[in-house]
């Protein structure tokens, strides 16, 4: 007999299929944005129950999946077995990704983004809008933007001529709401909803296949100086690694300025690319999210997982 939960995700899974389209197109990101929303709710049984050590058997039935249906859901969204997925959401795992912390910073200074430590990472080239530009709330700035799928959820893309300027997720129900969030931070724009040029970038962002040093992805930071200073140390960050909010604020020469860091991380226009979620607590824990903390724990997971693949191959 089916529980009243599982009857309930299942009448929202058939209810969200027949309003977004999004979720019957084919293709990877489409796949993967029909497993991210059993993904989700299997990181927040997790997080929610991890004292108790919850069983593969109880992750599976909080997610409306069998046992094997998680196995093979875990390896085919981020390449990792559910057990390694849980172990990459541990403080123990966090703590050593922060190991070496302040030197990891140092590094990237040293090989540059193209460095050997980014084999398995998004390439990006970045420059920063001009203060007018963003004293003005984006004033005479034209922004595509475009909902389109990904593996951590709906993606919104904001785009100007000069490259991708937003990004942010949403799950089910959402996306108005994330939408004007962005819309916030930059209210004097003009904004055009444009699925067709806005898709190429989310292709370019989600598809590890695309990541290619000799055709980087072109960002502009749009921000105060000194948030702007504060995302360009996050581009530094490579996968498989994280930093403390202290650390950013050492790198900036503002050692004072944690909770300013901290701040101006939360307000990072361009989520994953700008990888926010590679900023840690000193003592490893994951503190906040803007798009939520198991939506950062869902990119660390997968994340683990590309580098996981690119060792192996």
């Amino acid at each position: 007999m089916v529980s009243p939960a599982v009857a309930s995700y299942i009448e929202g899974m058939m209810t969200l299929a027949i309003h977004d389209q999004r979720l019957a197109k084919p293709g990877p990101l489409n796949a993967a944005l029909r497993d991210y929303d059993s993904v989700r709710r299997a990181i927040a049984f997790i997080s929610e129950h991890w004292r108790t050590q919850p069983t593969i058997e109880a992750i599976a039935d909080s997610a409306a999946l069998t046992p094997d249906e998680l196995h093979h859901l875990f390896r085919r969204w981020a390449g990792l077995t559910p057990k390694a997925f849980m172990q990459a959401l541990t403080l123990d795992h966090a703590k050593a990704l922060l190991r070496d912390s302040a030197s990891v910073l140092d590094a990237a200074l040293d090989s540059g983004l193209s460095g050997p430590g980014r084999l398995h990472d998004l390439f990006v080239t970045h420059e920063a809008m001009s203060p007018g530009e963003w004293k003005h709330g984006g004033n005479g700035m034209m922004l595509r933007y475009g909902f389109h799928p990904s593996p951590f959820g709906t993606a919104i893309v904001m785009a100007t001529s000069r490259g991708l300027a937003g990004l942010a997720f949403a799950d089910p129900g959402e996306e108005q709401a994330a939408l004007a969030d962005m819309k916030g931070r930059w209210p004097n724009a003009t904004y055009v909803e444009d699925y067709l040029s806005t898709a190429p970038l989310a292709q370019r962002i989600f598809v590890p296949k695309l990541w290619r040093s000799d055709q980087p992805l072109r960002v502009v930071l749009i921000g105060t100086d000194f948030e702007v200073r504060v995302w360009e140390t996050l581009l530094k960050i490579p996968m498989g690694k994280a930093v403390s909010y202290s650390d950013i604020a050492n790198k900036i020469s503002a050692p004072k300025a944690s909770r300013a860091v901290g701040a101006a991380v939360g307000k990072n226009p361009v989520s994953f690319v700008v990888p926010c979620h590679r900023a840690l607590g000193k003592d490893g824990k994951l503190t906040g999210y803007h798009w939520g903390i198991t939506r950062k724990q869902a990119i660390l997971g997968w994340e683990a997982g590309q580098v996981s693949a690119s060792r192996a191959a």
